[in-house]
């Protein structure tokens, strides 16, 4: 196996890790009506599903991101896609909805393997003026396979149940983490990892940041966003008057494609204009899509879907880039870090929308999701500093 040296080349494996990483992270959530039946079980319940795993990458990460400092990006991002997909197979073997959510939360422990160790290589491998087009590319393959895993565990969900869904969902994790074992290339010669500072003075100084604290809040509210959005929308698409099947929910997710098209885009604006100018734009057009899910049609709420998750995949895209401008030293911990908050915020975008469903509907989800991505811009507007943008 040798090594890329075009790093153009490169970029291709780069979005296959992406692709992994959020293959099966999210896949339940056009099931959760289905699983909510089969299970006899409330909304809270069988939201689990979804915190479980996020809450698993969220205590992982930072010590994923050490994991790659001491024995090398691509072998822990290699061994950890392998993992998954043991894992995705065992869920397949549940018995119930307690050993589900067991088997996921284990799945959530190996993500960061692939999710934190990525964004490290990729900082690495490239530099700084090519940094956040990569991002962008790499976020466009977690998008991809975030929709990917969605239609897939829906579609063969509505035929065969779920327990065939994750068996054919492990097969295709399988699938990928071979193809990163072939071709993903491995460091460049003359990298220099931080593996000697320790431990607690690296975590001291990521939290005396102000930089990444404030990027921390963003990853924070941008999943929380996300999964809130897309995890409470299929309980009101599932019920009267839309009522939508398990395969109409995963297809629901095609949404994600307009998301993982404007995002590649945008990593190029963001490298001219700057992570602050990029989150605003994005933060503006999630809160408009957000609020047209309010909708009375089912076009009206699809089109709102896809417009809220451009916005915020290109809040992602731009915090991504603009932690590795911000951690300048021990970049492993300082993304492992960044993970944890992000996955806490999917964590609880997972359950605390369910106090809000039973407050008051679809309608306060909504009002909560637009409060969060306020507080995502104002985070970043307050407290961001850009390089100076490049010529041209």
């Amino acid at each position: 196996m040798s090594t890329t040296t075009g790093r153009t080349q490169s970029v291709v494996p780069v979005v296959l890790a992406g692709f992994t990483a959020f293959l099966g992270l999210y896949t339940t959530q056009p099931l959760l009506p289905l699983l909510a039946q089969v299970f006899h079980a409330s909304r809270f319940a069988v939201t689990l599903t979804i915190t479980a795993p996020t809450a698993g990458v969220a205590l992982a990460a930072p010590f994923a991101g050490r994991l790659g400092d001491l024995f090398g990006r691509r072998r822990v991002i290699v061994t950890a896609a392998f993992a998954m997909a043991i894992l995705t197979g065992l869920a397949a073997t549940a018995q119930s909805l307690n050993q589900l959510i067991a088997w996921r939360f284990l799945q959530g422990l190996v993500t960061p393997g692939v999710f934190a160790v990525t964004i490290a290589y990729v900082h690495e491998q490239w530099p700084a003026s090519q940094a956040g087009a990569v991002t962008s590319a790499y976020i466009s393959g977690t998008i991809l396979g975030g929709f990917t895993g969605r239609v897939l565990t829906g579609t063969v969900a509505s035929s065969g149940g779920w327990h065939a869904a994750f068996f054919a969902l492990g097969l295709l994790t399988l699938g990928m983490a071979v193809s990163l074992w072939m071709w993903l290339p491995r460091e460049r010669a003359g990298v220099v990892r931080e593996t000697g500072q320790r431990p607690r003075g690296s975590l001291m100084g990521a939290f005396a940041n102000p930089q990444l604290l404030a990027t921390y809040t963003v990853g924070f509210c941008v999943l929380f966003t996300l999964v809130g959005v897309f995890t409470y929308v299929t309980f009101l698409l599932a019920a009267p008057p839309f009522q939508l099947s398990t395969a109409a929910l995963g297809y629901l997710f095609v949404v994600y494609l307009a998301g993982a098209a404007v995002t590649a885009g945008a990593g190029r604006w963001m490298d001219r204009f700057g992570h602050r100018a990029a989150l605003a734009a994005g933060v503006a057009v999630g809160i408009v899509g957000t609020l047209m899910t309010l909708g009375p049609s089912l076009a009206v709420v699809g089109v709102g879907l896809a417009i809220c998750c451009s916005g915020v995949f290109v809040a992602q895209a731009t915090a991504t880039s603009h932690l590795g401008v911000a951690s300048a030293r021990d970049r492993g911990v300082a993304v492992g870090l960044y993970a944890t908050c992000y996955y806490l915020g999917g964590s609880a975008g997972g359950a605390v929308p369910a106090f809000f469903w039973d407050a008051g509907g679809w309608p306060a989800c909504v009002a909560l999701a637009v409060g969060v991505q306020l507080v995502m811009a104002a985070a970043a507007l307050l407290v961001w500093r850009d390089p100076a943008p490049s010529p041209g």
